[in-house]
């Protein structure tokens, strides 16, 4: 049985997914007992973040994975949400962990999710603190002109990264680099932009849908891409942070309050 809950969706298909179905195994003992993307940061839920800030982009259809105690994320949003001085996001689910059983990592969730996608989307990941980004329509339409099938916005090597993700050339085309290149110096934010072609069964192999659950991981995909010069990028130089440690977690709450 499929667990899709867009039932209480609005007229059109999802403008944003927000990645909120892993385990968190690193955050654990917090995350035995709470999905990861709502543990509290700075006041709120850390999925939260990106989620207003899609909102005050006007990017108000919003469809989130789940897994690992994905039951807590639909209780806490529900079909529709709203909160001070932004418009109302309206919800969709896609419940990995009902259908099969776990998470489809990256690349399966969004081939999961694609049919409620729209032809072009925003990706971020619920576990990232980035509290100033833009999610800016001309970004988008710059995109959407280009010959890309995703664009990345990038940020520079954290401490926790120092070998970096990918290169970036002088015209804007993400490079896929070996581990230990000097020029591999970004890191993926996770925020990014895909067009549906990036996704195709040709390339992902992977059934439209994801019908049997296939578990796929994204890197491979936008690396491959890289190669065919399909993927564009941009660096993020604002407040970044990969909650991925409870002590990374600890220091962003305690740098609210200090």
């Amino acid at each position: 049985m499929d667990h899709f809950d867009n039932s209480i969706s609005s007229p059109g298909l999802a403008q944003a997914m927000v990645l909120a179905a892993g385990r968190g195994e690193r955050m654990r003992p917090l995350t035995d007992t709470t999905p990861k993307p709502l543990l509290p940061v700075r006041g709120q839920a850390l999925m939260q973040w990106p989620m207003q800030a899609l909102a005050r982009d006007g990017f108000t259809r919003q469809l989130i994975n789940t897994a690992w105690l994905g039951e807590r994320i639909t209780e806490h949003f529900g079909a529709q949400t709203a909160w001070p001085g932004l418009p109302a996001v309206t919800l969709a689910y896609s419940h990995e962990g009902l259908d099969f059983g776990h998470a489809l990592e990256t690349a399966g969730g969004i081939v999961r999710a694609l049919p409620h996608l729209g032809e072009v989307f925003w990706v971020v990941a619920g576990d990232v603190f980035v509290p100033d980004f833009r999610f800016d329509r001309e970004s988008m339409a710059r995109f959407v002109a280009s010959e890309a099938l995703a664009h990345l916005w990038l940020v520079p090597n954290p401490v926790h990264n120092p070998g970096g993700d990918f290169g970036l050339s002088g015209d804007g085309q993400v490079l896929n680099l070996p581990k230990g290149h000097a020029e591999r110096r970004h890191t993926f934010s996770t925020i990014a932009l895909y067009k549906r072609a990036f996704f195709d069964s040709a390339r992902t192999g992977i059934a439209p849908g994801n019908p049997t659950g296939i578990s796929a991981a994204l890197a491979p995909l936008l690396r491959t891409a890289m190669d065919q010069g399909q993927v564009t990028g941009q660096t993020y130089l604002g407040a970044w942070t990969d909650v991925g440690t409870p002590e990374r977690l600890h220091q962003l709450n305690d740098a609210a309050v200090s």
